[in-house]
This record gives structure tokens, sequence and C-alpha cells, in this order.
């Protein structure tokens, strides 16, 4: 038997319309010659050209947000409260169980952006793969966007998750759910449309907000989800660990045992 690894994260890069733009990344990188000399300055009497070929070490300074790059969101993201009234848990406070299961996915490709997804058009993808949902499954919707990742209309691209399709995850049992979107839930600019004619603030982040009743976590900006089945194969995506923080960072990698 043999194991394979589909990468399922973008890389953390900065100068790409990755985020809104006060979310934005910033990495600036010193190469060997730029810190020659910080290097040598830990011991006394040493030159920066005694070093091997006048080389330091390569070191980066990032400037960035706990939801830049592909992530892990915390309830403790989505509301200050989940599972009805209790406080919600930070990334540090995650269940591990939660962050390595049966992966599932779910093609929504075709769907158009800004369309919220009915619990109806879940299990229509779900009987499309032959799929029965189990409890901490980790589910991932397969949008428009992932296409798009680094382009200039990436922010605007995917359909969203609504509160109703996402309880529908949730009640089975699913706790960790995942998007090739920005945002789990429709682009914000189209949601924006929709609210300026209804003025219902439920429609705002609904698919988020559904943590307030049952805790859930999610992972956005995924990658190469169009390379995978609609099932049979492992997700791993134990988030960094920062405290009391409401993401993490994480290498989302799918496993297969062929």
């Amino acid at each position: 038997m043999t194991r394979r690894f589909v990468d399922l994260s973008v890389p953390l890069e900065a100068d790409i319309p990755s985020d809104p733009e006060m979310m934005l990344p910033r990495i600036e990188y010193f190469d060997h010659k730029d810190t020659a000399e910080q290097m040598a300055g830990f011991f006394p009497g040493l030159a920066p050209e005694d070093l091997p070929g006048g080389d330091g070490w390569a070191i980066e300074r990032l400037s960035i947000y706990t939801h830049n790059g592909t992530h892990l969101d915390a309830p403790y993201h989505h509301h200050s409260t989940m599972d009805g009234g209790k406080r919600a848990i930070t990334i540090d406070e995650v269940p591990l169980e939660w962050c390595f299961g049966n992966g599932v996915k779910l093609d929504f490709r075709h769907l158009p952006d800004g369309h919220i997804v009915t619990p109806a058009e879940v299990d229509e993808a779900l009987e499309r793969i032959g799929h029965r949902l189990q409890p901490l499954d980790i589910v991932m919707i397969n949008t428009s966007a992932g296409a798009r990742y680094g382009a200039p209309d990436y922010l605007m691209r995917g359909c969203g998750m609504g509160r109703d399709a996402t309880m529908h995850l949730l009640d089975q049992g699913v706790r960790v759910t995942g998007t090739d979107a920005w945002s789990w839930d429709a682009p914000f600019p189209l949601t924006a449309s929709e609210f300026a004619e209804s003025r219902d603030p439920a429609i705002i982040w609904e698919g988020h907000r559904a943590s307030m009743e049952t805790g859930y976590c999610h992972m956005e900006k995924l990658a190469n989800l169009d390379q995978l089945p609609g099932t049979g194969f492992t997700v791993s995506c134990f988030p960094y660990k920062i405290k009391a923080a409401s993401a993490g960072f994480v290498r989302a990698v799918a496993i297969f045992e062929d």
C-alpha cells in the first residue's frame, strides 16, 4: 500500500489580492548576504566574510493576520458564544479529533457567485457521490473561487453556505468544514447588495453565525479541491496553536491510501 498526499493549502504570499486591502499580508525577506553581519555579531572577532561564502542565514519578517493564507477559524471568530450561549472556544482549544478525519468534497462549481447553498443542494451533492455523512466527517466545498485565487476578482467569486445548509451539516455531526473561497459565506459585496434591498441583518455572515447554535470550525482559502474525488481520503488540518486566537494557520492535506 502506498500513501499519496494532495496539498490543500495556498502559500502565504504578499502582493496578490488574497484578502481585502486592509488585511493583506506583508512579508519582508532577508537573504544570506543581508544577515551575514547580524550572524557574525553573535561571535566577537568574527568578520562576515569569514562565514562560508560570506553567507548568514535566510529569515523573513511577517506582518499578517491569523486569517491570511489557508487557515482554520475557531468558533470564537464567529461570535463570542457557541452551543446556545456557552463561551466560544479559541483556536488553541479546538479538539484535535475534529482536525483529522474522513474527507468529503462537495462540488458546487456550477453554482453562481453569491448563491446561498441550501440543505437540499447539500443532499443532492452527497447523493451524487454516494455518501452518507458520519460524525466528524470533514466537509469541503469546491466553488468557482478556487480557480481564481490570486486573481483580481477572487474576493467576488464563489457560492456561500447559508445558515440552514451549515446547520444541516452540523446536525449530522460535522464539526470541521472548508471552502476554497475567501469566506464560508457568500462574498461580502454580493451580500451587501442584497442587504441594501432587504435591510435584513440576518443574512450577514449567516453561515458563520450558525456556530452560535452549534460550535464548529471551518477552513478558508483551500486549494486543489478540484483534484479530489467526493470521498475516499483522509484530511489533516491541525491549526497553529496561537493562545486565545480566533484562527490558526493550517497546512491542510488530503491523504490517500492507494
